[in-house]
């Protein structure tokens, strides 16, 4: 892909603009520490103008057919995965990604192509419990949807949100992080081409300050879906709260358990469990950086985790197809994570890994004998590095799993099926894997996070629920 036709600027309406202040931020290359492009930076008159297009277009967009809207879900499907090397490139360099490991233009496809069909699903209800009456409930679109996305996933975070909201009738205004703004504006430039009306969905490029504050304080938008961190979210809902009471549902961070018991299949949770917490060099909020092994298989397990983890080669281009592990997003990113090194070596027992110094890459990090009060144990790192302890009891394992403020994702591995059920049962997350762990999903199911983690569910068969209200229809039918 030709670098000079990187697009930069805001899309509103159908249309590229630059932004309302003329501001623009570099994005920079994490693997060459090189700017590549410098991105519009939107600010709060280009969200009035994105929430007045989104709901100029509200009317027309909701009175379609389920037919009609989602044939523009199908169209962009389809352009989607014809992109998918486009979208790879642009995501390498601009958040380090390995091309090797981007499977969002295929995930993003099919998560279309099932809202497209998934729009006459919205049903309600009727009732002649009522004497004298025929009383309904009807689903109806929110109107103007607020959406901001992280940087780890961008096209998978952002199809994941519009297709559902537009399906269900509503506009959308949509928020990309700064870090990685660049595939959400390719995408852009495809909803035009898939035959969107102008006004139905308005991509913005910017900061947290002001653009997203302005999104969760906007009196007209009724709706706000956001994925990032607990403390940004906890700040959103402040704000959703003191403007319009919006509806908001949130998928935040997480401080993941996986749970390895004695009976289990070490070869299989080894290597399980060490993807988890490699993947997306660690920039993942279901990565199971915590891991609990009984004592008895301590010592073979931890040897199975580390020869795989630790073999992960660190330092090569993203853009070539055989590296399998890229830098940290940024030097934010990076420093952050080097921070939370230099207190766990303060705190527990460092015995893989550590700052690659190279670039902003990190190795694979693990430490051990943690106290499970120490800073790395309660916070999240968001980088490659996993704390591992041990236990004795199966009742022990669900207390020091559970002792986090997070609940996002849990895993346990036993060859006990009565065990897995009582562990699935005790253990406090949103998602429970039994002899998996993330990024296992299952589309079906339903995903989001127990505790600080979130508020609400995604998955096929929910995430339509979150962007329509319920309506009563009371119809008298006799005389009074």
């Amino acid at each position: 892909m030709d670098n000079q036709k990187i697009e930069t600027r805001l899309f509103i309406n159908n249309e590229f603009r630059p932004s309302a202040s003329g501001k623009q931020f570099k994005v920079v290359n994490p693997f060459t520490r090189e700017p590549i492009a410098e991105v519009h930076e939107a600010n709060e008159q280009d969200v009035d103008d994105a929430v007045a297009a989104a709901k100029a277009a509200f009317p027309a967009w909701r009175d379609l057919g389920p037919k009609e809207r989602g044939a523009c879900l199908h169209k962009l499907a389809d352009l989607i995965q014809e992109s998918m090397n486009d979208l790879a490139y642009l995501e390498s360099i601009s958040t380090g990604r390995p091309v090797s490991q981007y499977f969002d233009a295929a995930a993003a496809a099919d998560n279309l192509s099932y809202f497209a069909e998934a729009g006459w699903t919205i049903q309600g209800t009727s009732s002649l419990h009522t004497p004298g009456h025929l009383n309904l409930t009807v689903k109806q679109p929110y109107g103007v949807v607020g959406c901001i996305i992280p940087w780890n996933i961008p096209v998978l975070a952002f199809v994941m949100k519009v297709a559902p909201a537009v399906a269900a009738g509503n506009t959308v205004v949509l928020k990309s992080s700064e870090k990685a703004p660049l595939t959400s504006l390719y995408v852009a430039n495809l909803i035009a081409k898939a035959g969107f009306p102008p006004g139905v969905i308005n991509v913005l490029s910017g900061y947290g300050v002001p653009a997203g504050a302005a999104i969760a304080s906007h009196m007209e938008i009724r709706c706000l879906s956001f994925t990032g961190s607990s403390f940004t979210g906890q700040k959103i809902q402040a704000a959703a709260a003191k403007s319009n009471m919006k509806v908001v549902h949130m998928e935040l961070g997480g401080k993941s358990p996986a749970v390895v018991f004695e009976d289990a299949d070490l070869e299989s949770a080894a290597v399980q469990t060490q993807f988890s917490v490699r993947m997306l060099s660690g920039q993942a909020c279901i990565a199971n950086t915590r891991i609990y092994i009984q004592e008895s298989v301590a010592e073979k397990f931890l040897a199975l985790f580390k020869e795989k983890f630790t073999a992960a080669r660190v330092g090569d281009n993203p853009l070539e197809p055989s590296s399998h592990h890229g830098p940290q997003v940024d030097e934010i990113q990076y420093n952050r994570i080097k921070n939370y090194l230099e207190i766990g070596e303060k705190e527990g027992k460092l015995t893989a890994g550590g700052d690659a110094k190279d670039g902003f890459f990190i190795k694979p990090t693990v430490f051990e004998n943690t106290p499970e009060d120490a800073r790395i144990m309660k916070e999240e790192i968001f980088g490659p590095v996993v704390a591992i302890n041990t236990f004795k009891s199966e009742e022990e394992a669900v207390e020091k799993a559970n002792d986090t403020n997070f609940g996002l994702y849990a895993s346990v591995f036993t060859k006990d099926v009565d065990r897995a059920v009582r562990m699935s049962k005790a253990l406090e997350a949103g998602v429970v894997g039994v002899n998996c762990t993330s990024p296992s999903m299952a589309n079906d199911t339903a995903f989001g996070g127990f505790k600080m983690s979130g508020l609400g569910r995604d998955g096929y068969l929910h995430s339509l629920e979150n962007y329509v209200e319920t309506k009563s229809i009371l119809f008298k039918t006799g005389s009074s």
